[in-house]
């Protein structure tokens, strides 16, 4: 365990990466690998969209447009799953309402991506027709068929945008709680000792170096509130990671103030870096990834609690290092009080995160029955034929 001392060292760094493959036609395919994350969320502040900052850079982007049901997340999960066959890295960008779907693949080597833009992840066009095209489902279905449910399908967009809002209102009123439930540990902290963990991180990470570039900086969240519950992919993003940091302690304990420090100082020093917002709480971050540097340093408390499983594993306890011994016991009975609270207006959020998944699958069960598939198969052709003529001009 990481103890502030002032000759403490962390372990040396090697960057490495995992392949796995198989052969075929007589040569080794190397399958590429899918990194897996949320851009969007259903958090305390509604919903919260990090897309831009994970569509920079791309030189072509297909924007899909249609309703429930027209079978956006099936096109690009099968697009993906071949590109992924062909050898190439790809991201998956997860659907925070809906843990079967997903809101968009990226292909970085192609530069190329595929994304859900209809609401509430609605995407704004940088440069529409030289960068970006919409791709609209809707054209394969029977309009006059909806037109019979159109009463059916008010009724449900309405129901499931006030479920939304009940589960933003729930939220709000959990981090509300959670801040009293901070307010204990920040009265509690050795501010000085905090200053000085933060400061040896970054000598420790950084050192002297500085890169002679400018930072590319991805901003995405750690997990998310679905209507399963939490859900994150830490085990997936910190895959081939050598060093891997997991911090402990309780809310208000520093956690995501020292991350801040750290990706600052990243930026200012030229490194490449994932931040990992909170997905209950986008202004905080959970989660930093230096793959420059082979690391990771993430917040392993609940939801997304993990412990070592492998060398190169450490955990930082922030409570043991900056909070004054005994406020756990000392705050017992109130720490407990605002705990239940905490867990019961995030229980109902997440009731009605369910409840308006329930109404959408009835809502996309109308849609289904009025598609033509065979056309929406036609589109995803077109967009497989553009991917492989752009994958031909680009060296892999």
């Amino acid at each position: 365990m990481f103890r502030l001392s002032p000759n403490g060292s962390f372990a040396h760094m090697v960057k490495v990466k995992a392949y796995s493959g198989n052969e075929r036609e007589g040569r080794v395919i190397v399958a590429g690998k899918i990194k897996n994350y949320f851009a969007g969320g259903n958090t305390a502040r509604g919903f919260y969209s990090l897309y831009d900052s994970n569509l920079q850079g791309l030189e072509r982007l297909f924007i899909l447009k249609g309703g429930p049901g027209t079978g956006k997340s099936s096109l690009m999960k099968a697009i993906g799953s071949e590109w992924v066959d062909k050898g190439y890295d790809l991201e998956f960008l997860h659907c925070s309402s809906d843990n079967a779907s997903i809101d968009g693949i990226i292909i970085p080597a192609l530069k190329v991506g595929i994304v859900d833009g209809t609401a509430p992840h609605v995407i704004e066009p940088k440069a529409p027709g030289a960068i970006e095209e919409y791709v609209n489902l809707g054209v394969a279905w029977d309009s006059e068929a909806l037109s019979e449910e159109k009463e059916k399908i008010l009724q449900l967009n309405q129901e499931i945008s006030q479920k939304f809002e009940t589960a933003y209102s729930k939220l709000a009123d959990a981090l509300k709680i959670h801040d009293i439930w901070e307010k204990i540990y920040i009265e509690n902290m050795d501010f000085r000792k905090a200053d000085q963990l933060t400061n040896k991180f970054l000598q420790t990470f950084f050192g002297n170096m500085n890169l002679n570039k400018q930072s590319d900086i991805r901003h995405r969240f750690l997990g998310a509130a679905t209507p399963v519950g939490a859900v994150d992919f830490v085990p997936n993003l910190t895959e081939g990671i050598p060093k891997r940091y997991f911090i402990k302690g309780r809310a208000g304990s520093g956690k995501s103030t020292m991350l801040k420090k750290i990706a600052a100082e990243a930026e200012k020093r030229g490194f490449d870096l994932e931040v990992y917002h909170c997905g209950f709480d986008p202004h905080s971050l959970d989660m930093l990834i230096i793959r420059e540097l082979g690391l990771a340093i993430f917040d392993s408390t609940s939801p997304h609690e993990y412990f070592p499983d492998r060398d190169g594993d450490e955990i930082i306890d922030m409570y043991e290092i900056i909070v004054t011994p005994g406020t756990d016991e000392i705050f017992a009975e109130q720490i407990h009080e605002i705990s239940q609270q905490y867990k019961a207006k995030m229980q109902e959020a997440i009731s009605y995160l369910a409840q308006a998944k329930a109404q959408r699958a009835e809502l996309e069960k109308i849609y289904i029955n009025t598609m033509d598939f065979e056309l929406v198969d036609r589109l995803k052709n077109e967009i497989r034929a553009e991917i492989s003529r752009m994958s031909e001009q680009t060296p892999k």
